[in-house]
């Protein structure tokens, strides 16, 4: 059935307020990463304001700072629209994403292993600014011509439950940039336990469980999409849409942050069988009706929860990362390692909400965007 637009009376974007709640609460890890050592350093929290400027200054630093509160600025305004228009979303926004900078620049100063920088502040604040820029010149008017609201309810159910559903697929996206995974092998959580001790497998036992990986968990996420996307829509085209996104997430991954020489050092025989397997089950799975898709996404994502926690390391990948240099991308790598080992437990929850009570349509509401 076709959506009627207007301009009138736009709303609040639960949606866009969902998006900027995440956000922030990456920012938030990412400043304040590893979270640990934290004692008084003798100095005021403020110091740093009046502080001479650093004096190693690299231009990966200045764009990083820059680009990292742009998506800042970009959600604060539009999750202040329509309360808030113009010039004064405009200041709104910025500053905020200024006082954020401020705090936990602030807060850096009690971490030994963070410098707080009046040039990252100034640097985070003028990318919040070209973000609320960015959201006054182009996503307001989206909102307000009801584009967005038409594409959103076009495609997917409507309701609050369902645009949480809608952030945890961009926060699975985010998690392919996390370089240290097998492909979609999110929640791995040996890193928090006792390493097991080292044992040879033969090829063939990665090959196996890494297929099983990348197919249990592609299963998963499309079921996962099929729940929140109109019966009407071209699911399996989506799907696809989802997947290219997602693998080439995982090609920046590697090639900007491994830098290796093969960009596609991801696509390995095991990876490449469970994508062709993975695809084809997904692809028949689509057409079960939405209960069962419901339980099997959940089965899926405890199946491929289980078998990443088990399967061996590819010995020529753990050397690549060995030999990684983190650096500059410690604190992001910390911010999507985290977020990869959540994911499939916060899905798996998210699930089980969605799933229909007795007397219950199983439909979304009425609520916009």
């Amino acid at each position: 059935m076709a959506v009627t637009v207007t301009a009138v009376d736009p709303r609040p974007s639960p949606l866009a307020r969902y998006l900027l709640l995440a956000y922030v609460l990456l920012v938030i890890y990412a400043s304040l990463h590893p979270f640990s050592g934290w004692r008084d350093q003798g100095v005021g929290a403020f110091a740093y304001l009046r502080g001479a400027l650093p004096r190693y200054i690299t231009a990966f630093d200045l764009v990083t700072n820059f680009a990292a509160y742009m998506p800042l600025g970009f959600f604060v305004l539009l999750a202040l629209h329509p309360l808030l228009r113009g010039a004064r979303a405009f200041a709104a926004a910025g500053l905020a994403g200024c006082f954020l900078s401020l705090v936990l620049e602030a807060l850096q100063t009690y971490l030994p292993s963070r410098i707080p920088s009046n040039l990252d502040l100034a640097t985070n604040g003028l990318g919040a600014f070209a973000g609320a820029g960015l959201a006054l010149r182009f996503g307001v008017g989206l909102l307000d011509s009801g584009r967005i609201h038409a594409l959103r309810h076009r495609w997917f159910f409507a309701g609050h439950q369902h645009d949480l559903g809608l952030v945890l697929l961009a926060l699975w996206l985010f998690t392919q940039l996390n370089p240290e995974t097998l492909l979609f092998g999110n929640g791995d959580l040996r890193g928090l336990l006792e390493p097991p001790p080292a044992a040879l497998h033969p090829a063939e036992v990665f090959i196996q469980m890494e297929a099983a990986v990348a197919a249990c968990n592609l299963i998963a996420i499309g079921l996962f999409l099929s729940c929140l996307t109109q019966d009407n829509r071209p699911l399996r085209g989506l799907l696809l849409a989802l997947l290219a996104w997602a693998l080439a997430l995982k090609t920046v991954a590697v090639g900007v942050l491994l830098k290796a020489q093969n960009v596609f050092a991801w696509l390995t025989p095991g990876a490449l069988l469970g994508l062709a397997g993975g695809a084809l089950i997904v692809m028949l799975a689509v057409a079960l009706p939405r209960a069962a898709r419901l339980a099997l996404a959940g089965l899926m994502l405890m199946a491929a929860t289980v078998l990443v926690n088990l399967a061996p390391e590819n010995p020529y990948f753990a050397n690549a990362l060995q030999q990684w240099p983190q650096g500059y991308f410690l604190n992001f790598n910390g911010v999507t390692h985290l977020v990869s080992l959540a994911w499939p437990f916060v899905a798996l929850f998210y699930l089980m909400l969605l799933a229909p009570r007795p007397g219950e349509a199983g439909r979304g509401s009425a609520d916009t965007l």
